[in-house]
């Protein structure tokens, strides 16, 4: 059978914990692998010693590593592989072949003989002993149930959780632990949060309905009597559910919650059948710290048949057959209105009054701004509390009706998955936020006298206090009806350029879990490369994807620019409406042609002016005067550096003017601009102070020489310029001035710099003329003066100084220092390689990869071969992955420590990742 390849994210679900899809994704590229291939529905590879093989049709999983967790790592990674690139379906490797022949002799072995059935007297009498304990259980609860009301719930909010731990601990006793489990957990409602009181009045009516349905139980319909036994705690048995009846249908996984409640977690994943439109639950369990069975994944389907539990409402259920492979689906069959979903919510409640909430699946659900899903009839239901913000469904359908399958209660919709034009997407787990106004469900009457206790209040009902509030709290779920008067959220724009490849966007998906090879050491710097390369691209990323991407720039102002040019107009659609990601609107140019100048946002405005000043540059900037004076000033220093685009003396006397502003980053604007415009004003008047007081005395006899005169203050004059007023530490108020006056004129004031670096030399201003003249390099990005001034002068300049020469070396010439310094094992290649722009030169990488090779052999400490390793997975052309592949390999059958094998294979990895990342860009 063929079988359709999951997405990594559907494979993601499968691990048992977040490190497990870590070390997975180590494992996801070929080259981990010796040998891998599909048999039918089983994949199969070798890493290492490790024989893996997963069954798609379970799944299930085998390994012979020594890891205890379902799947391990090594299953999850061969699954990420047949995800990202398919597997072949060639001839298998034995184990593969063992594997299935066992499973399949498994599968058609006949059940094994019975054991001996246990004496049916002594069973008799075991059960004859619990329903006595639990009939005294009952009693007692009861009686307790009484109590509190005759006493009143004021009381219970003065007592805390001890009375409720006590009646629970003697229900223990009894062997009820299901109603031991619903009287302790009354322990943290008494007092707490709103509406407490109507919660614990409503909670303790269930609980005295139940103890009256378990009174008259042998009169009850049989489903109804096996829903009381189950909330008192009866279980019943695995083998006795898969022995009744079974429904065959096409069983579609619609979206799975997890909990953890300390001694247990549990995972509860709904399904539904694709022809009978029944719901089911299967739970799952699992102890601390071990994992759950990951067997059911959101998103697929798969044919088979399901065993229900008994009950008057039966929802949960054990697969009991499965006759196909999980296969993804397009979307969910039967999704209703919500009209109809509350009819089948209030037929639920009405068969089985303790049941809280619900599964149901909705089709053509917009949210609204204030936490509803609102239909096309305009009924609307409340998001609950941590799910009133539903920003994944907000970017997946961009305000525009989507099927939504959730949990309905009283206390609001908890989303599991929704269906976008085909897509699954998972819903996003519940964040801190505010929570929907909670209101009483039992009438104040009750509510009133429950309070201060029938003692004091007697109850004048036909029937007790309790029976009226388990009445009235029944029809009141039973009955809830949609709300009305929430708008839907208007919908996005449509986009105007093509999407990302899917296979890009599953890529950044991982990149923003943190899920690449060195963790999240790296994962910000693989996404700035990731949105660079992206926006080269010209495409917007896939919609599932914005609102960990605005978070992201939220956090990292780097990563800004670029990604406002992928995120599209959902992007800017989705960060206009929350506060921390309206950056995206402000802060990177959006080309746009705007009809009037003073409409639009900041960055719509300064999209239009820079794409303005490429083709008509005078004209932007007569727009910009025009406004100039109204302007705040952060826009002012915006709207200035858009000038640096099609700068030319045009601009010098507007930007003369910004010189005067009261604004420190205008002026400080202004000023970056005017000195790296050549033939500027200010440029002129600091060559005249330049050449006035650095003078070349030429002689007849002998060598020139240079005449310095410093200035001896600093005036209104030299402040507008941009001179600053504080020296920097250890250097006089005159050399300051020096340097400040040289470093901001034309480097060709001067000789050529081998002439004048041969002048200065001997002369007591030295020092401050080689900085200056190093500051105008840095400046004017005069490349020809930085090799020089490194050359002859490194060692004497401060190493602020220092350091920035090296930016302004092209990276050719950058990146031969680095490997200069890497032959001779100095400790200033680290930083010569942090320095280093974009992708390293052949030269470089061979050195880089020579020294990875020698320290991985040789090196005591390993943490220098690891921050090595690190900077050459981002900056170490992707086509060394073999390369590095090669050496990993060969590390790893030589007696080398692990410790310096790892950094390498993880650098192979890396690699590997990057060339990935790039050819899907690339993809059309």
């Amino acid at each position: 059978m063929t079988v359709e390849r999951w997405p990594a994210a559907q494979v993601e679900t499968l691990a048992p914990d977040a490190p497990s899809v870590k070390a997975a994704r180590g494992l996801s590229s070929p080259g981990s692998w010796s040998a891998a291939g599909r048999l039918d529905d089983i994949l199969w590879g070798q890493c290492r010693n490790y024989q893996v093989c997963v069954d798609l049709a379970g799944p299930a999983f085998k390994c012979n590593c020594p890891s205890r967790k379902i799947p391990c790592k090594h299953a999850l990674g061969l699954l990420m592989l047949w995800s990202e690139s398919d597997l072949p379906a060639g001839p298998a490797a034995e184990f593969a072949r063992e594997w299935q022949a066992a499973r399949a002799a498994r599968a058609a072995a006949k059940p094994k003989a019975a054991a001996a059935a246990p004496d049916p007297a002594a069973a008799a009498k075991r059960v004859e002993q619990r329903a006595e304990r639990v009939a005294g259980g009952m009693a007692e609860l009861r009686r307790w149930l009484d109590d509190q009301i005759r006493q009143g719930l004021a009381g219970a909010q003065r007592g805390g959780h001890q009375p409720f731990e006590a009646m629970a601990a003697r229900l223990v006793d009894a062997q009820a632990g299901a109603a031991a489990g619903a009287v302790r957990r009354l322990g943290s409602v008494a007092g707490v949060g709103p509406q407490w009181a109507d919660r614990l009045l409503g909670e303790l009516a269930l609980l005295r309905l139940l103890v009256a349905g378990y009174d008259r139980l042998p009169e009850l319909p049989p489903e109804l009597a096996a829903t009381v036994r189950s909330r008192i705690g009866f279980l019943v048995p695995t083998d006795e559910v898969l022995a009744g009846p079974r429904v065959a249908d096409r069983w579609q996984v619609l979206g799975q919650v997890e909990s953890d409640e300390g001694s247990l977690t549990t995972r509860r994943t709904w399904l539904r059948g694709s022809g009978h439109g029944r719901f089911a639950l299967v739970l799952a369990f699992a102890a601390p710290g071990q994992p759950l069975v990951s067997d059911l994944v959101p998103g697929t389907e798969f044919r088979g048949e399901l065993a229900f539990y008994p009950g008057a409402a039966p929802l949960r259920a054990l697969v009991a057959e499965r006759v196909s492979a999980a296969e993804p689906f397009r979307a969910p069959d039967g999704a209703v209105t919500l009209d109809e979903a509350l009819a089948g919510y209030s037929a639920t409640v009405a068969a089985e009054p303790w049941r809280f909430d619900a599964p149901v699946l909705l089709t053509g659900v917009v949210p609204s701004d204030d936490g509803w899903l609102v239909d096309e009839s305009g009924a609307a239901l409340p998001l609950a509390s941590g799910h009133r913000e539903p920003w994944w469904l907000l970017a997946a359908a961009g305000g525009r009706p989507a099927t939504v399958a959730a949990e309905w209660s009283p206390i609001g919709l908890r989303p599991l998955a929704a269906w976008v034009e085909g897509a699954f997407v998972a819903a996003a787990p519940p964040a801190p936020g505010p929570a929907a106004p909670r209101h009483a469900e039992l009438p104040p009457e009750l509510l009133a006298a429950a309070l201060v206790g029938t003692n004091r209040r007697p109850w004048a009902g036909e029937s007790s206090l309790l029976d009226a509030a388990a009445v009235a709290l029944t029809r009141r779920r039973a009955g809830v009806r949609p709300g009305a008067g929430h708008a839907a959220v208007p919908a996005a724009p449509d986009e105007t350029t093509a999407p990302l490849p899917a296979a890009a966007g599953a890529r950044v998906q991982r990149i923003l879990a943190g899920a690449v090879p060195g963790g999240g050491q790296l994962a910000q710097e693989l996404l700035a490369q990731w949105l660079t390369a992206a926006a080269e691209s010209g495409r917007h990323v896939p919609a599932v994807v914005l609102p960990a991407l605005l978070d992201a720039g939220r956090r990292n102002s780097i990563v800004r620019p670029a990604l406002a040019r992928v995120a599209g107009h959902r992007g800017s659609w989705l960060a206009g409406m929350r506060a921390d990601w309206r950056w995206l609107r402000d802060e990177t140019p959006v080309a746009v042609v705007l009809a009037d100048w003073h409409t639009g946002s900041s960055g719509e405005r300064l999209g239009h002016l820079t794409e303005l000043r490429a083709t008509d540059p005078a004209q932007a900037r007569e727009l910009l005067e025009s406004t100039w004076a109204e302007e705040s000033s952060d826009d002012r220093a915006r709207f200035l550096g858009a000038l640096a685009t099609g700068l030319s003396l045009a601009d010098d006397p507007f930007l003369e003017q910004a010189l005067d502003d009261r604004r420190k980053e205008v002026r400080e604007a202004a000023l970056g601009l005017l000195r790296q415009l050549p033939g500027s004003q200010l440029r002129t008047r600091m060559k005249e102070r330049a050449l006035t007081l650095v003078r070349r005395e030429r002689r007849l006899l002998g060598a020139d020489r240079l005449t310095v005169t410093p200035p001896d203050e600093l005036d209104a004059a030299l402040r507008r310029d941009g001179v600053a007023a504080t020296p920097a530490r250890g250097i006089g108020v005159n050399a300051w001035l020096l340097e400040e006056i040289v470093a901001a004129a034309p480097l060709d004031s001067w000789s050529d710099p081998a002439t004048m670096l041969r002048l200065v030399r001997g002369n007591d201003w030295e020092g401050p003329l080689r900085h200056g003249w190093a500051k105008a390099a840095v400046v004017q990005q005069d490349p020809a003066w930085a090799a020089a001034l490194l050359r002859d002068s490194s060692g004497s300049l401060r190493e602020a100084v220092r350091w920035d020469l090296h930016l302004v070396l092209p990276p050719d010439e950058l990146g031969r220092l680095a490997a200069d310094a890497l032959r001779r094992d100095d400790g200033l290649a680290t930083r010569l390689l942090a320095l280093h722009p974009g992708h390293w030169p052949e030269e470089l990488s061979v050195a880089v990869l020579e020294t990875i090779a020698h320290r991985a052999r040789t090196d005591r400490h390993s943490w220098q071969l690891g921050e090595l390793c690190r900077a050459a997975g981002l900056s170490m052309p992707p086509g060394y992955a073999d390369l590095v592949g090669r050496l990993a390999r060969q590390l790893d059958q030589e007696p080398a420590d692990a410790s310096r094998v790892r950094p390498v294979a993880d650098l192979a990895r890396t690699l590997t990742f990057r060339h990935q990342m790039l050819d899907e860009l690339k993809a059309a």
